[in-house]
């Protein structure tokens, strides 16, 4: 790794930082220096990286010397703690956890819809929630060509998004049911809540916390992000963010309501066919449309099922699937260090 961008990454050894440093070596991302950071308990271990050994370090502030970009996904206390330090140093931060994400001093970005925003930032930029993401990158171009006024989602998250010890307790619990096992569920839906629901053949409508309003905080995310991201505080948005015993990819089932009267099926479709990071499946007839198992290591977002409304000339309603550590995660922080590259942002 010779002339290049000193890149690190911040919770290297978890499932987002792994699909990090894969995306850097797919994109062939110009990595001069590698910084490899994670907790103590990481510490010493060993990852492979363009055919190289790299010894994971202890994240410290003077981790940072030197580093142009910082890619962050090791919880949000170690963000609030370390990114400050990082741009301190001179780093640029892309922070894949919630802690900055609502902080008006930080732009959130996903490149297809906001790229300009990246120019504002102060030192941090924030990579917004998984299912946000993949949603508000498949309605930008509808809300660009007709106007959007309303936004109701469902979503049918997978486990991963819960963490690794989430993958585990779904295989396990499967087994021991399978196997007429008693089992005792430990993590989701939130590992830090008073009561855990078995996820294996089940599905669970909490994801995060609840607030005082009844809408859970991951449900919040997506109705504060999406307007955010969008510029558009006027914008009606509610969700019900929901876990199924899924590995890997989010699936939404999304209805808007656009501005223009009159739009059709195959003018959404059309348009949704040309725009960047989509892909259309899209034919009942042969039973095409998206599907979670069919996404997963693919960084595009899927939309299919595309429909009018029986009663609203003006709603639409879709379903729109993405890999969620890819897209949701990784990818699109890859991304945010890519566009940092081309607006000359970084040198």
């Amino acid at each position: 790794m010779a002339n290049g961008l000193h890149v690190a990454v911040v919770g290297a050894t978890g499932a987002v930082g792994q699909q990090m440093l894969k995306t850097l070596e797919e994109r062939q991302f110009p990595v001069g220096k590698l910084t490899l950071l994670s907790s103590a308990r990481s510490a010493g271990k060993v990852l492979q990286f363009n055919g190289e050994e790299i010894v994971i370090q202890e994240a410290t502030p003077d981790s940072f010397e030197g580093v142009d970009i910082a890619l962050f996904s090791a919880g949000g206390s170690i963000s609030k703690a370390l990114a400050p330090e990082a741009v301190k140093r001179g780093a640029v931060v892309v922070d894949n956890t919630s802690a900055y994400r609502m902080d008006e001093n930080v732009p959130l970005v996903v490149p297809e819809v906001n790229e300009e925003d990246i120019k504002a930032h102060n030192g941090i930029i924030a990579n917004p929630n998984c299912s946000t993401i993949q949603m508000v990158a498949a309605l930008e171009p509808l809300r660009q060509s007709y106007g959007l006024k309303k936004v109701l989602v469902s979503t049918y998250q997978a486990v991963s998004g819960a963490g690794a010890a989430a993958i585990n307790e779904l295989k396990e619990q499967s087994q021991a049911i399978l196997d007429e096992k008693e089992f005792t569920p430990e993590i989701l839906p939130v590992g830090s809540d008073k009561k855990h629901y078995q996820i294996a053949f089940n599905a669970i409508p909490q994801i995060d916390k609840f607030q005082e309003n009844g809408f859970t905080f991951e449900e919040m995310k997506m109705i504060n992000e999406t307007k955010k991201i969008m510029h558009m505080p006027e914008l009606q948005v509610a969700a019900t963010c929901v876990r199924l015993p899924v590995v890997t990819g989010h699936s939404e089932s999304v209805y808007i309501e656009v501005e223009k009267s009159g739009v059709t099926v195959q003018e959404v479709k059309q348009l949704l066919s040309e725009a960047p990071g989509i892909v259309l499946q899209d034919d009942p007839e042969n039973q095409v449309y998206p599907m979670p198992a069919d996404c997963v290591g693919k960084r595009d977002v899927f939309v299919g099922r595309i429909r009018k409304d029986l009663d609203n000339d003006k709603g639409f309603h879709m379903w729109i699937v993405s890999d969620n550590l890819l897209k949701g995660a990784a990818w699109n922080s890859v991304q945010i260090a890519e566009s940092l590259i081309k607006l000359g942002l970084v040198k």
